[in-house]
């Protein structure tokens, strides 16, 4: 009796290395950096033996780049949502390597130079960046406010805040480990997509590493997708969305240590009493100010402890001894306490004042010191107890601290 066999689909090649380009239109370019992907890879291949492979992530082009993409041998991954971090994360989830290079398919990098980047991440680093300014930027590459303003200001302001260390935080090729990909948990939907990775690549202590790269003109004929002044503010913006240290610890501690000098100073003193500071003259007014400040550094603080619980438990914050230490002062039945002596404190500053005015035969009352110090305090209990709630909601309703790390 005759019997059929079943064809069966064969099965997909190993890969070792992924080159994922995002794509939006690059019909002029596509073709000659796929072209100079495949060289990179054999080069690697050749070196290492390692296999590879071209992921072209397709963000919605309308030109021919899709076809020029696959009769080139790469592998097109159609991307619906549209933005520069969508397209990338999107391509870096359809790869298979275990390295992963990303570089823009505009000809404005060489896909050679990324053959130092895999053999960095072969010595055990995590992500190799590619830095421009350690490099070459070719004349025409970059505009000058990108150069000596946008870049040098965006990085310098994220190694201020989060020690990275990196010459060009937002060079557009770079490599790195699936694995540390997956560590890094990315969202950004758009370009800052870039200072995402290194921030969080930070925050996480991965060994990072940087090797020098060409930044050649764009040789499209239309503007670039980037758009200097919009994509800056929304990298700035992102930077301080990821500091809580920067964004709210800092400007509380500074409106926490003047606020808390001039309340202090003109509580105990007599209500008629002003304070004299060389030229400087404090009475009743600075009263109401110092007391807007403390409410204000209160509020910050708040919003700090829960920008950091939010970073812990979404796996790109690691804890420090002073974040263990904050993470155990703002349990909630600590803040429900301190909520309640505070409004204690409130409630006998008031006795004391209805005992004063009634001492008095309740006539003029000189007590706006005290009333503020009332409000101040009832103010800021108020603030710990929904704090602490809102903490505790943050952590996920959960009694103990968190401590994943």
């Amino acid at each position: 009796m005759a019997t059929t066999q079943e064809a069966t689909a064969p099965e997909p090649r190993s890969v070792d290395v992924s080159i994922v380009m995002p794509c939006l239109d690059e019909e002029q370019t596509l073709g000659i950096c796929v072209a100079t992907a495949w060289k990179a890879l054999a080069e690697l291949k050749r070196r290492h033996g390692l296999e590879g492979e071209i992921v072209v992530a397709d963000n919605g082009s309308t030109d021919a780049s899709i076809r020029i993409a696959e009769d080139a041998g790469a592998r097109v991954v159609a991307i619906g949502e549209r933005g520069y971090g969508n397209a990338l994360r999107g391509g870096i989830a359809g790869a298979r390597g275990s390295y992963v290079v990303m570089g823009d398919s505009d000809c404005s990098y060489d896909f050679m130079e990324a053959v130092a980047m895999v053999e960095r991440l072969l010595d055990g680093y995590d992500l190799c960046m590619g830095s421009r300014f350690k490099g070459t930027i070719m004349p025409g590459a970059m505009p000058w406010k990108n150069r000596h303003i946008g870049n040098p200001a965006l990085t310098g302001i994220l190694n201020l805040f989060f020690g990275a260390g990196m010459s060009d935080a937002h060079c557009g090729m770079r490599a790195f480990t699936r694995g540390a990909f997956g560590r890094l948990q990315l969202s950004s939907e758009g370009m800052e997509f870039a200072s995402e990775m290194v921030i969080k690549a930070a925050l996480l202590k991965l060994r990072t590493t940087e090797v020098p790269v060409t930044l050649h003109p764009d040789r499209r004929d239309r503007p670039p997708h980037l758009k200097p002044w919009h994509d800056g503010w929304r990298h700035l913006r992102y930077l301080l969305m990821l500091s809580p240290a920067w964004l709210f610890f800092l400007p509380s501690a500074i409106l926490f240590g003047i606020g808390v000098t001039l309340f202090s100073t003109l509580l105990v003193s007599r209500s008629v009493e002003v304070i004299h500071v060389g030229p400087l003259w404090f009475g009743d007014h600075w009263m109401i100010l110092s007391g807007a400040m403390l409410a204000m550094s209160h509020q910050g603080a708040l919003c700090g402890a829960a920008t950091l619980i939010y970073g812990v438990r979404s796996g790109y914050r690691r804890l420090g001894p002073m974040g263990r230490a904050l993470m155990r002062l703002t349990r909630l039945e600590y803040m429900l306490l301190a909520g309640i002596a505070a409004i204690a404190v409130s409630a006998a500053i008031l006795l004391s004042v209805i005992a004063s005015w009634s001492a008095e035969d309740y006539g003029a009352l000189q007590a706006i010191r005290e009333m503020v110090a009332v409000t101040t305090f009832a103010m800021l209990g108020l603030q710990n107890i929904f704090g602490g709630f809102l903490l505790s909601i943050v952590r996920g309703n959960r009694a103990r601290v968190i401590t994943p790390f």
